[in-house]
């Protein structure tokens, strides 16, 4: 009697398991053409970005393309307490945290603040006008923005030193001085980026119930009030969640427009992990050093991410996972 009733406890979670498959099966079936379109996705992470963390060991190697990474010898910590203990170590980290900072802070309420004004606009070809014109620099690449903003900054055909002249005030090479750097590739970012990030917040806008806009409009709410009771709560979760990525990616700038950027006289504003490690690694060929740098910015990224997403649990209840 018990090796029967054991027999017949077996088989349950068996029957349960091929039930369960025989479900999965169907749904990839009825759903093939929606994953045909994830391969390329999928091919794109697992080649562009899990593939080279094979290569994250030359970091506590001192690697040789003549030995390969294999081959090279183990050297622990050693590039690491190099990094750590130069003098340049401060500096980047003070650049790269502070051109973060200055991007979250300035440039993380401008699309928010551009996807509820243009909300709020009733003429549809005034709105649709800004909203292209607002992202559209975003399609150009990097180097056109660089070179538009060098263009712009020039002192002696740029727009900007032609309205000081005009106005009466000496012409200024903005590009030289280091008091003016951070402020220049901040408010270029923003202006690059501002319009495509506001379709995130405006389709979260989009979804939000008309009814409860005419609710409140008859209760006698102001336009004013509709904003902060209705669009912003509405919208809260879409905002956590991009604030989180944006801070997991604070310490990633990207080298391109710094590098567009930056000179000599700026180096002390300007230089970033990124550019440290482009100098390190392709200028000086010195793998080995510039993986680790690159490694530590990545685990502080990480650390920033994980930070942000546990205190958007704890505060508004909500986060990437």
């Amino acid at each position: 009697m018990a090796s029967a009733g054991t027999k017949t406890n077996n088989a349950r979670p068996r029957a349960g398991f091929a039930k369960r498959t025989t479900a999965a099966f169907q749904r990839i079936k009825r759903d093939r053409q929606l994953l045909i379109l994830l391969i390329p996705c999928l091919l794109f992470y697992l080649i562009f970005r899990y593939g080279p963390l094979y290569g994250m060991i030359i970091a506590f190697k001192d690697y040789s393309v003549f030995t390969g990474i294999l081959e090279s010898d183990w050297v622990g910590l050693k590039h690491f307490e190099k990094f750590f203990g130069s003098a340049d170590f401060w500096m980047l980290f003070k650049n790269t945290l502070l051109l973060g900072v200055y991007n979250l802070i300035f440039g993380f309420p401008f699309p928010i603040i551009l996807a509820i004004l243009l909300n709020e606009v009733r003429i549809k070809w005034f709105k649709k006008s800004v909203q292209t014109l607002s992202y559209l620099p975003s399609f150009l690449s990097v180097v056109i923005i660089s070179s538009m903003i060098i263009d712009f900054l020039s002192p002696n055909q740029g727009i900007l030193n032609q309205l000081l002249a005009s106005l009466g005030f000496e012409k200024k090479y903005f590009l030289i001085d280091p008091n003016w750097f951070r402020t220049i590739y901040v408010s270029s970012d923003i202006w690059a980026n501002v319009g495509y990030e506001a379709i995130i917040y405006m389709a979260a806008i989009a979804g939000i119930s008309p009814s409860l806009y005419e609710a409140a409009k008859v209760d006698g709410a102001k336009r004013r009030h509709m904003i902060f009771r209705i669009t912003i709560p509405a919208i809260m979760p879409t905002i956590i969640i991009m604030f989180i990525l944006k801070t997991g990616s604070m310490l990633r700038i990207g080298y391109e427009k710094v590098l567009l950027l930056y000179n000599p006289m700026t180096y002390e504003v300007a230089d970033v992990f990124s550019t440290y490690v482009y100098r390190k690694g392709l200028l000086e060929a010195n793998y080995s050093y510039a993986t680790a740098v690159g490694l530590f910015e990545a685990l502080v990224a990480m650390i920033l991410l994980l930070s942000s997403n546990y205190l958007s649990k704890r505060l508004g209840g909500s986060g990437l996972w």
